[in-house]
C-alpha cells in the first residue's frame, strides 16, 4: 500500500478520536463552560448531524476541485476549529466548531475514500478502504482512552490540542504525495449499478447501526449485567477495539474478492453472536469473548460492505465515498438512539438484542438482493 494511505489513515484516526472522545470529557466541559452535563450532549449530536449532512454535500460542492485541494481544505478546517475549540470560553462557539469539524470530517473521509482507491490497483479497493477504516478502530483502542487520560491530567482542552497536532503530519503528506486529480461532477452509471449501490449502502447503515447500538452501551452491560467492576470497562472496550482492527484488516483482503456470499455467511455468524451475547451477558467469560469476536465481525462485515459500495460506484468514487460516509453515520446516530429506547423497555441487555434485530434485517435485505448482484456480475 502507498505510504500516503497511512497518512490519510492517521487523519481518519484523529477525526474518529475527535468524534468519540467527548463521551469522556463531558463533565469537565460542563464545569469549565458553565453548562449542564446534558447540554454537553448537544456537542455529540451536532457532530453526528454534521457528519450525515456533510459527506454528500462536500462531495458535490468539491466535485470539480482536485482531490488534493479538497483534502487540504477540509483537513485544514478540521485542524483549525479544534484550535478554536481548545481556546474558546464560550459553549456556543464550541458547539459551532463541532458542526464545522463534522462537516470537514465528513467531506475529508468522502474524498479520502475515493483517493485511496485511486492510488491502488483496481482490484485492491478493499485493502485501501481497510487502511482508512483502520484509523477509526485504532481511535477506539488508543485515541479515545488517551483523550480521556489527557483530559483528566491536563484538562479537556488538551485533548482538542492533541487532535490538532496529530492532524498536522497528514496535511504535509497530502501536499507531498496526493496527485491533483480532478474529481467527477456527478454520479454516473447504469441504473442496475445505482440500485446495487443503494442496497449496499442500506446494508452498511444497518450493520453500523448494530455495531454502535451495543458499543455505546457496552459499559453498563459490563457493570450492571455482567456484574464486573468499573475497572473492567476499559479492558472490554479495548478488546472490542482490538477485534475491530483485526476484522477490518482481514476483511480488506477478502472484500477484494467481491464474494458476496462470504459476507452473508459472516453476517449470519454476526447475528448469532449478538444473540449469544444477549443470552450470556450475565457471565464473565462469554462477555469478554463476545466483546472481542463481535468487534471483529462487526467491522469486518461493515468494511466489506463499504468496499463493495466503492466497487459498485467506481464511476463516481467521490460521491460514492460521500454516500458511504453518510450511510455509516446514519447507522452510528440511529443505533445508539434505538439502543437507548431498548434500555428503557428491557434494561441494559436491550441494545444487544436491537443489534441482533438490525443485523437480521440486513441479512434479509442482503439475501433478497443477492440474485440481483449475481445477475449483474461483480461491482
Amino acid at each position: 500500500m502507498p505510504f500516503v494511505l497511512y497518512l490519510l489513515g492517521l487523519a481518519v484516526f484523529a477525526q474518529a478520536t475527535s468524534e468519540f472522545m467527548l463521551s469522556g470529557l463531558g463533565p469537565e466541559i460542563a464545569q469549565d463552560l458553565g453548562v449542564s452535563i446534558p447540554t454537553t450532549g448537544w456537542l455529540t449530536s451536532a457532530f453526528a448531524l454534521g457528519m450525515v449532512a456533510g459527506a454528500p454535500a462536500v462531495a458535490v460542492l468539491g466535485a470539480r476541485w482536485p482531490r488534493r485541494r479538497t483534502l487540504l481544505l477540509t483537513l485544514t478546517v478540521f485542524l483549525a476549529v479544534h484550535v478554536v475549540g481548545a481556546l474558546t470560553t464560550s459553549f456556543t462557539v464550541l458547539l459551532i466548531t463541532r458542526v464545522l469539524a463534522a462537516l470537514a470530517n465528513a467531506g475529508f473521509l468522502a474524498i479520502a475514500l475515493a483517493t485511496a482507491t485511486s492510488l491502488v490497483r483496481p482490484d485492491a479497493k478493499g485493502r485501501a478502504t481497510a487502511v482508512l477504516l483502520g484509523g477509526t478502530t485504532l481511535a477506539c483502542i488508543i485515541g479515545v482512552p488517551a483523550g480521556a487520560l489527557l483530559g483528566e491530567a491536563f484538562g479537556w482542552r488538551s485533548a482538542f490540542w492533541a487532535v490538532a497536532i496529530i492532524s498536522f503530519p497528514a496535511l504535509l503528506g497530502i501536499v507531498r504525495s496526493v496527485p491533483p486529480v480532478r474529481t467527477e461532477p456527478v454520479l454516473v452509471g447504469r441504473f442496475p449499478v445505482q440500485r446495487r449501490l443503494t442496497v449496499l449502502l442500506v446494508l452498511g447503515a444497518l450493520v453500523n447501526g448494530a455495531t454502535f447500538c451495543s458499543f455505546t452501551y457496552l459499559s453498563p452491560v459490563v457493570t450492571d449485567v455482567t456484574g464486573l467492576g468499573s475497572g473492567w470497562v476499559p479492558v472490554v472496550l479495548a478488546l472490542f477495539g482490538i477485534g475491530a482492527f483485526a476484522g477490518v484488516t482481514v476483511a480488506g483482503r477478502y472484500a477484494d474478492r467481491r464474494d458476496h456470499r462470504l459476507t452473508l455467511v459472516a453476517g449470519g455468524i454476526l447475528l448469532l453472536g449478538w444473540c449469544g451475547f444477549g443470552l450470556t451477558a450475565g457471565q464473565v467469560v462469554p462477555t469478554v469473548v463476545f466483546a472481542l469476536v463481535q468487534g471483529a465481525l462487526s467491522f469486518a462485515v461493515g468494511s466489506a460492505l463499504i468496499a463493495y459500495a466503492l466497487y459498485a460506484g467506481a464511476g463516481a468514487p467521490v460521491l460514492t465515498g460521500g454516500l458511504a460516509t453518510a450511510a455509516l453515520n446514519v447507522g452510528a446516530a440511529a443505533g445508539p438512539l434505538l439502543g437507548g429506547l431498548a434500555i428503557g423497555l428491557s434494561g441494559f441487555r436491550g441494545p444487544l438484542w436491537v443489534s441482533a434485530a438490525l443485523v437480521g434485517t440486513a441479512l434479509c435485505v442482503g439475501t433478497v438482493s443477492v440474485k440481483l448482484v449475481d445477475r449483474e456480475g461483480p461491482g
